[in-house]
């Protein structure tokens, strides 16, 4: 199985519109980071799982030219709004995307892109076919996904695992009921989003701690701001099974590196 991150930036991306940080005006590739979302391949399928703003240039930047299915965390603007350009996949493929979400995700997308509900279409319109997605085990194209139910302050998010991959964005709690799901991954992501305490996501400090907690393989950290700092310097103080995530990184969860 491979995973891609697409993008492991935060609601705003990196750099900032208009910031004059060292983050946001560093040269390096790795401090350049497009909201977050990844895309999984396993047993010849294609799936992502979020689209944001930046899902057309990610798309472009990865050579995704057939996907499978759309699975959602939540609907929030950074993980939904690139929805419309299914489009593109849809006239490629010659059939509708497949995109799973909970109700709530649903109605959202629903809220996001009308035109492509109504009884008479405008040509062109994105082609989707809705299935329902609770905290239960569902299957796409003969692949396992595991909802993991995270709060993103007093928003429930779904985290996904797949084999022995768990994927967890926008959380800043997880019961031990939804803890004892990820136990046993051998390669987990978690959203690492600055040094300070936030809200509704976990910090560095928070990260660290979990991804102890949990004891897998390999952690990745993603949904990051410019505000934890740039990516050469913050890779100098994390142990050394920790790693922070950058667009276009990929692995292979036979061999996590």
């Amino acid at each position: 199985m491979k995973v891609t991150f697409l993008g492991t930036g935060t609601s705003q991306g990196v750099p900032i519109i208009g910031c004059k940080c060292e983050v946001c005006l560093s040269k390096n590739e790795k401090d350049k980071r497009l909201r977050s979302s990844i895309m999984i391949e396993e047993k010849g399928k294609r799936f992502v799982i979020d689209t944001g703003p930046d899902f057309r240039q990610q798309m472009l930047r990865e050579n995704v030219d057939a996907l499978d299915a759309i699975i959602y965390t939540h609907e929030h603007k950074d993980h939904l709004a690139g929805i419309d350009d299914v489009r593109a996949f849809n006239y490629i493929q010659k059939k509708k995307m497949d995109v799973y979400a909970s109700v709530r995700v649903q109605e959202a997308i629903i809220r996001e892109i009308p035109y492509a509900f109504t009884e008479e279409k405008y040509p062109g319109v994105p082609e989707i076919i809705l299935h329902k997605i609770e905290n239960k085990k569902f299957t796409v194209e003969g692949v396992e996904f595991h909802p993991i139910q995270v709060m993103h302050h007093r928003m429930p998010v779904l985290g996904f695992r797949v084999n022995d991959f768990t994927y967890i964005t926008d959380a800043n709690f997880i019961s031990d009921e939804e803890m004892a799901k990820v136990k046993g991954s051998k390669a987990v992501v978690l959203n690492a989003l600055r040094h300070e305490k936030h809200i509704s996501h976990f910090n560095l400090e928070e990260a660290l701690q979990l991804a102890k907690k949990i004891g897998a393989e390999k952690t990745y950290l993603t949904h990051i701001s410019h505000q934890l700092g740039k990516y050469d310097e913050v890779i100098k103080s994390l142990p050394e099974n920790v790693f922070l995530a950058y667009d276009g990184l990929s692995i292979d969860l036979q061999n996590p590196i």
